[in-house]
């Protein structure tokens, strides 16, 4: 097998099955890292060492991951990833962010990613594409020869195949299993001190969470927004997300109203076309996200199913999308939640003028239609 002196000397990473306790990894290991919002997640920190033990998100009472990584050989400096490999668009703009691309020598899906710096980097060939992430190139990955590969874990995956044979670290990233949006945010202080970076990370966090607070402080001093649908039929199946869940957690934060707005589920909603117009039918805006190589129109959406037609939204023209092909929406908002939260802020108090709208635009205004 390959020989990693860095990472077998500075990285410990295991698969446990016993029970995660918060407080645990405080009491053998260091001082815990007070965390405000993060809920899968413990932190803790001794003059040595940084452990963090990452809870199962799907198997309550269960460790997903433990990572431990130590300080270098002059005692001084933490002991940093310095070459690592990203499967996600999201931990690339957050690496990006902390002022790290340049510890990112290859990427999964290069051509989702829109991060200028990073997309600079593909050209120049500083960073590989390592091709599909649900089906890498194990190959250029080897090649890489990377101190770690930092990639999403999924519930029935049945692991990682091949990558966890290489005798690579996998930094499991489930922080997008976070049920609140500062939480997931949170686990940048995390990704900080892989890096040796947690105080720079630890500001950009504080920068958020005092943002987030003060435009949640703003959003309740005005009256009741508009109302708002989200997403687009995909087949039978509508998805909408759950009330508790992040976009429905922000959207209430934004003082908006939410036709499943007291509905308890952290995830989306699988409703059928008909529940989805009896409830949130007569929604003042509607708000989507798509993926094209051109913006889309009415007569686009009627061509994909008539009964959008019957949507209030879609007969006063209050029509908002977002194609992701050109705004970074997936790649911010997982560790901006401030940005989404000024975004519907505006989207549902139009006379506040909080901010132009970052990642949505209305659909009338692309097809000539101004209104």
């Amino acid at each position: 097998m390959m020989n990693r002196p860095l990472a077998a000397l500075i990285v410990i990473m295991a698969l446990l099955s016993s029970c995660a306790d918060r407080k645990s990894p405080g009491h053998d290991r260091g001082n815990a890292l007070s965390l405000r919002h993060a809920r899968l997640i413990t932190i803790a920190e001794s003059d040595d060492a940084m452990t963090a033990t990452i809870a199962d998100p799907w198997q309550a009472g269960r460790t997903l991951q433990t990572i431990s990584v130590g300080r270098g050989g002059d005692g001084h400096s933490l002991a940093t990833f310095k070459r690592v490999i990203v499967f996600s668009t999201s931990h690339c703009y957050l690496l990006d962010c902390l002022g790290l691309s340049d510890r990112i020598v290859g990427v999964c899906d290069a051509k989702y990613i829109l991060v200028p710096a990073i997309r600079q980097r593909l050209r120049d060939g500083r960073i590989k594409d390592c091709g599909d992430s649900m089906s890498p190139d194990i190959e250029r990955i080897i090649s890489l020869n990377p101190d770690a590969i930092i990639l999403s874990p999924f519930e029935g995956s049945g692991g990682f195949g091949k990558l966890e044979k290489l005798g690579i670290p996998l930094v499991q990233a489930a922080d997008y299993m976070e049920t609140s949006a500062l939480g997931r945010a949170e686990w940048m202080r995390f990704y900080g001190r892989l890096f040796g970076e947690g105080r720079r990370a630890d500001s950009l966090y504080h920068l958020v969470d005092s943002t987030y607070q003060s435009l949640r402080a703003f959003a309740a001093t005005l009256p009741p927004g508009k109302s708002i649908l989200t997403e687009r039929k995909t087949g039978a199946t509508w998805y909408t997300p759950g009330g508790s869940s992040s976009l429905g957690m922000i959207i209430k934060d934004a003082r908006g109203r939410y036709a499943f707005g007291d509905d308890t589920h952290g995830g989306s909603l699988a409703l059928s076309y008909e529940q989805i117009i009896d409830k949130a039918g007569e929604s003042d805006i509607w708000a989507f996200k798509y993926n094209g190589s051109r913006p889309m129109t009415r007569e686009d959406l009627l061509r994909e199913f008539h009964g959008y037609s019957a949507l209030k939204a879609f007969r006063t023209g209050q029509i908002y999308e977002c194609n992701t092909t050109v705004k970074p929406y997936f790649e911010e908002t997982p560790f901006r939640p401030d940005y989404l939260l000024r975004e519907m802020i505006q989207l549902l108090h139009p006379d506040a003028k909080v901010s132009p709208l970052r990642y949505y635009r209305r659909l009338d205004q692309q097809d000539g239609r101004k209104k």
